[in-house]
């Protein structure tokens, strides 16, 4: 019995040294103070905020280095939104963003760091993000989703035994996926990779920036875009919910988008636009 017990004990006593290390193998100290509520920077007289890239309008003003063909989805899509329609973009359903459009920021921004993973929580349409530091390689399967599989690495750029930057590369992506709500596409063959570096600005604690490099067969070039959040002065953040079902009044019927109105009933988006075809609905006599 007391044979048992000793066992027992020692079983006890290298639980609590294995938690214990690995407590102390995570030093806070070593990392950024990224705690709080971020909120994207606008920036003012540019129409359409919040554009994809935060320092041109939206749309065509992107000037996004497209394809031809590419180039034609974007100038269709912003026809039909201004026609009244949804163009090219698929969110209106509540479909999920996805990377890199997620990083506009729609709504407020927790980062949480642990060890082996920095998550970045936003409440808009499944915006959050799971970013691996844990030394992980590529998997040789990789589980597509709209927000891709991300593996970052900190990186102490000034030598001072602190972490200041970090560097994420994202892939395995799902779509359809856009860069924004005017419906700037990416490529349909989700080949996507995105490259971000991560930093706090040298001069201001509560500014952070984001320099997204996205490679896609949809460009014909690495396109380049720098996002910036600063942290609010609120001690404790009131995290709202957001649901975009609830409430939401978008309706698709085959290829076509419709609107539901307040008494029920479907309505056009557009003018002179068709009814949705009935064919599995018996005819009204």
């Amino acid at each position: 019995m007391l044979y048992r017990a000793s066992i027992a004990l020692i079983a006890l006593s290298a639980a609590v040294l294995t938690t214990m290390t690995g407590a102390l193998a995570f030093d806070e100290s070593k990392y950024p103070q990224w705690k709080g509520e971020w909120r994207r920077v606008p920036v003012a007289g540019l129409r359409g905020q919040p554009s994809y890239d935060p320092n041109k309008s939206d749309g065509l003003g992107q000037q996004a280095p497209l394809t031809p063909e590419y180039q034609a989805i974007l100038e269709a899509s912003v026809a039909d939104q201004a026609a009244g329609g949804p163009g090219n973009d698929p969110t209106y359903t509540c479909l999920a963003p996805g990377m890199p459009r997620v990083m506009i920021v729609y709504d407020p921004m927790e980062i949480i760091i642990t060890p082996g993973t920095t998550h970045m929580l936003m409440g808009h349409i499944h915006d959050s993000r799971r970013i691996f530091t844990d030394g992980r390689d590529w998997p040789e399967e990789i589980q597509e989703t709209f927000a891709g599989y991300s593996i970052g690495k900190w990186i102490d750029t000034k030598f001072d035994g602190h972490y200041d930057q970090l560097e994420v590369e994202t892939r395995g992506f799902k779509g359809p996926r856009v860069f924004d709500s005017t419906g700037l596409p990416l490529h349909e063959d989700n080949q996507t990779i995105i490259k971000e570096r991560i930093f706090q600005d040298p001069a201001d604690a509560n500014l952070i920036h984001d320099e997204i490099t996205t490679i896609d067969h949809a460009l014909t070039r690495p396109w380049t875009v720098t996002k910036s959040y600063r942290r609010m002065q609120v001690a404790r953040p009131a995290w709202r919910e957001v649901i975009c079902a609830e409430g939401n009044q978008h309706v698709k019927v085959g290829k076509e988008a419709y609107f539901l109105s307040a008494d029920g009933y479907l309505m056009p988006t557009k003018k002179d636009q068709s009814p949705p075809d009935l064919k599995y609905f018996k005819p009204q006599k």
